[in-house]
């Protein structure tokens, strides 16, 4: 069983290893039926569109992970927003939510540009890979357990294959929930007493991984306030600490 570590010494055998896994893991994503209720509606989303994106071509199908396959950070969202990755077929790209996702990372050294509008607009992520626990859009962003225990495979699939993660940023106690259980599933057990969600919050495994809670940047979060760019910016300074203390 592969577990999450840091390997710098790696060679290219190994990276070409990884970025051959993640691309047939992407495809597999892709293709991925395995929820009646999340086809339908991702389908229909891209059928119906919305006024502003009339014009668009959607992408309507799962929407894989995206990043640096030499990875030592991950960042783990909740789900496709419908007329974000849903139409642009990149995950947390088109939407407002990914804008001050890619802001923070931007400004952390993690992200060649601040803004995410299509998969063809140059973003390039340095050190970084960001995914998601649900590859579907769902209805009014709320995916069933079911639906997320059907997705947990990518997820855990992309854990073992980004082998030099060390820090994990889990948006949302759904995402936050669904690494802890991943990381169960690959041997790596969370310290007593177990983690809670809370904003800033963090669990470091025996391991040496690192896993921190974010309040999700949903429009709900950040048109209230209760996560500001400075709070946002913070935990990616946190993420930044670790890597740099490795």
């Amino acid at each position: 069983m592969l577990l999450l570590r840091s390997e710098r010494g790696r060679g290219v055998e190994g990276r070409d290893g990884a970025v051959r896994g993640l691309d047939a893991l992407c495809q597999q994503v892709i293709g991925c039926r395995r929820c009646p209720r999340l086809v339908r509606h991702r389908e229909r989303v891209a059928r119906q569109k919305v006024r502003r994106f009339r014009d668009r071509e959607y992408w309507g199908r799962p929407v894989p992970g995206f990043g640096d396959p030499r990875a030592r950070l991950l960042v783990v969202g909740l789900a496709p927003a419908a007329h974000g990755g849903n139409r642009t077929g990149r995950i947390f790209t088109g939407d407002r939510s990914g804008d001050f996702l890619y802001r923070a990372l931007h400004r952390s050294g993690f992200a060649n540009r601040p803004t995410s509008t299509d998969r063809h607009d140059g973003l390039c992520l340095v050190d970084c890979y960001v995914t998601a626990a649900a590859r579907c859009a769902p209805p009014d962003n709320k995916p069933t357990p079911v639906e997320l225990r059907r997705c947990r495979p990518f997820l855990l699939k992309e854990f073992a294959l980004l082998q030099q993660a060390r820090v994990i940023v889990a948006l949302g106690q759904i995402a936050f929930r669904a690494c802890l259980q991943t990381l169960e599933a690959l041997g790596l057990h969370p310290p007593t007493p177990r983690p809670r969600f809370g904003h800033g919050e963090f669990a470091s495994f025996q391991s040496g991984l690192v896993l921190v809670a974010s309040y999700h940047p949903s429009q709900q979060n950040t048109q209230t306030g209760r996560l500001t760019d400075a709070m946002f910016h913070r935990i990616f300074q946190m993420a930044r600490r670790y890597l740099d203390a490795d």
